[in-house]
């Protein structure tokens, strides 16, 4: 397994993990002077909606003497956010294409506006088959209370995310991506201070996108690939941080501390089980401890209740929510938060064999707790039990745990959005606000106590289903069994982890990286 270079600022150097090719660097940086003098492929020209190019653009729609907006008249162009015309300058001006791309009502532009947009340039580059890019970065609408830092961090997520792909296992597909690769993107301003401050903003987007990507490729790579062990290298991989540490759990370590609901979860496969714990301490005395758990289940058969064949095909997706915490490790040495942060899975595969665990079993929990298993199928709240104890002894001020846990959600919320079910309405309201601003949508679910009793069972404490629907409650109701007093956030990430298709821009078919981004909010925000 092999890191290699994607994209790079003057100051930064971003990688992801992408399989046996290497891909070219895209450059992104801040500059300064007058777009018009500069040589590139492509100049963006961004153009609100209700305005004409003779209006924002009067000096470039002269040289090319009023045609460029007799051409845009002719073509019904409109400025709808993301609407696009590339056009060959002929000559005229330094650049060799123009892109004009409309932002939509300047009124309604925000930040994810500019998240959008900067996905959007991505692909119209690539279409134009480009290798520079220049963006006059001062075109857009500025924002009350947002410095030109967070605008361009948010701008470079959405250039980056887009240009994202997972062809580690397709050689004509890494070659296609190869030549269509963008080399440098630069976005201009009307003066060196702004540039640095526009550097500043490019940097975190690395970082940031950097993690997003580690958690897309991990999850987009197939099971036989990503078994366990696999994740403990990439985990191993991440310390070479100072600030990083890891905790290894062996099975006869899980068996002492009494993680027998993971175990059991993983006694139908070849592959052993092990817990991974990442430690981040920050370089001063932390604020807060916070534990992040994620579900690691590399690939889900659904054991003995096995799945039905079409049921299968995407889960080794089932390991989303330990993607994002590496995904996370992964930024926090650069972006650097006050708190000191643990991140915990324990990593099993759910097979059928002679071994397995059964329907009627009764397994338990490292802090004692019976479960009744009726289905085998819902075996990441199993796993989780184990791993939110386990957080539990750690002593944090807060735990989130993000799991691809239930088809219920994706059925109540769709494939787009995540449930947010918690114990702590501050707590709530902050990954809440983390979410808004990640860009990732997310809707808050409740913890109804009274259906609690469709999962108490007649021979355990619990049984590990309901039939009484609300499947999503349910199962979070059940991870509350195993956070004790703890102030505890739970997100179902079944339904955005991964899709099929590309639904925006900048979320290409396949993984998303769901979380990655939500949780670095959260944590710079304590």
């Amino acid at each position: 397994m092999t890191f290699c270079p994607r994209w790079k600022t003057r100051a930064f150097s971003c990688q992801i993990f992408c399989g046996e090719g290497r891909l070219k660097d895209m450059q992104i940086q801040a500059a300064h002077g007058n777009i018009f003098e500069q040589k590139t492929g492509l100049l963006v020209l961004p153009l609100k909606k209700g305005e004409t190019l003779s209006t924002q653009w009067k000096e470039l729609d002269a040289l090319f003497e009023q045609q460029l907006s007799k051409l845009l008249q002719e073509q019904e162009f409109e400025g709808k956010q993301g609407e696009a015309l590339v056009i060959p300058s002929l000559g005229k001006g330094k650049a060799w294409k123009l892109c004009v791309i409309g932002i939509g009502d300047a009124k309604k532009f925000s930040l994810e506006s500019y998240r959008v947009i900067g996905a959007h340039i991505t692909k119209r580059a690539k279409e134009a088959k480009v290798k520079q890019v220049l963006i006059p970065f001062e075109a857009f609408p500025s924002l009350e209370g947002v410095s030109l830092r967070v605008a361009a961090e948010r701008f470079a997520e959405g250039l980056l995310l887009a240009d994202y792909s997972f062809h580690a296992y397709h050689k004509k597909a890494q070659e296609r991506v190869k030549k269509q690769a963008i080399d440098r993107v630069e976005c201009f301003v009307g003066s060196a201070a702004k540039a640095r401050q526009i550097e500043a903003g490019l940097e975190e987007a690395c970082a940031i996108v950097e993690g997003t990507c580690l958690a897309r490729d991990l999850v987009n790579t197939p099971s036989a690939d990503m078994t366990p062990a696999h994740m403990v290298d990439v985990a191993r991989e991440l310390t070479a941080s100072p600030r990083i540490t890891l905790k290894l759990l062996s099975k006869a370590q899980m068996e002492k501390l009494g993680m027998h609901g993971a175990l059991a979860v993983a006694r139908g496969s070849d592959h052993e089980p092990v817990g991974v714990h990442l430690i981040y301490r920050p370089a001063k005395k932390a604020k807060k401890k916070i534990a992040i758990v994620g579900k690691a289940v590399t690939f889900d058969s659904g054991g003995l209740s096995l799945k039905p064949a079409g049921g299968m095909m995407t889960m080794k997706i089932d390991m989303g929510g330990a993607a994002a915490v590496l995904g996370l490790f992964k930024v926090l040495p650069f972006l650097q938060p006050k708190a000191e942060v643990h991140g915990i899975f324990l990593a099993v595969e759910n097979m059928p064999s002679g071994r397995s665990y059964r329907p009627g079993d009764v397994v338990r929990a490292m802090n004692g707790k019976t479960i009744e298993v009726l289905n085998t199928d819902a075996e990441g709240r199993i796993t989780l039990a184990d791993a939110l104890c386990y957080a539990v002894k750690q002593k944090p001020d807060a735990i989130v745990d993000l799991a691809t846990l239930t088809g219920a959600c994706v059925s109540a919320l769709g494939e787009d959005m995540a449930g947010l079910l918690s114990n702590d309405s501050k707590l709530s309201q902050k990954i809440q606000a983390a979410a808004k601003e990640a860009g990732e949508p997310l809707w808050e679910l409740p913890l109804y106590e009274p259906y609690k009793e469709h999962i108490k069972s007649k021979i355990a404490d619990i049984k590990n289903i309901s039939a009484h629907g609300a499947g999503t409650i349910t199962a979070a109701l059940f991870l509350q069994y195993f956070v004790g007093d703890s102030s505890w956030a739970h997100l179902d990430i079944a339904g955005p982890a991964y899709s099929e298709r590309e639904t925006q821009p900048d979320l290409p078919q396949g993984a998303s990286g769901y979380g990655v981004r939500t949780l670095t909010r959260y944590l710079q925000a304590l």
